[in-house]
């Protein structure tokens, strides 16, 4: 089945957004040294040294997604496969570290992104 036409644009755009809002924020609270994030990379051996570049590859896939809605296609495709990557090493490091109490959290993200690249490939 092929997708495509205005119902595959629209899940597109909302799917974007959720993305945009939910990478902004989480690469926010990594900039802040949010509790919560400081004792999840511990957790999984990401050193709190990491988390500015892990903060920075967040932002740039939300500023790529964004640039996606706006008309530049490739780059959001190329944003939204990078932060597939990204959250598949995230769930490999839970795996690795065998901590499964939050692994919501990257499953989460990496379903977000694996949509947004469909949808962003059918749009």
């Amino acid at each position: 089945m092929l997708l495509e036409g205005e119902p595959v644009f629209t899940a597109y755009v909302v799917v974007g957004v959720a993305a945009i809002v939910a990478h902004a924020g989480i690469a926010v609270a990594d900039l802040l040294r949010a509790r919560f994030v400081l004792a999840n990379s511990a957790e999984v051996g990401v050193p709190a040294s990491w988390l500015p570049w892990l903060a920075g590859l967040k932002a740039a896939g939300a500023a790529g997604l964004l640039a996606g809605l706006l008309g530049a296609g490739p780059l959001g495709t190329a944003a939204a496969a990078g932060l597939v990557l990204f959250f598949a090493g995230a769930l490999a490091a839970h795996v690795r570290a065998r901590v499964f109490h939050n692994i919501a959290f990257p499953l989460g993200y990496l379903a977000l992104n694996t949509a947004a690249l469909v949808l962003g490939v059918a749009a």
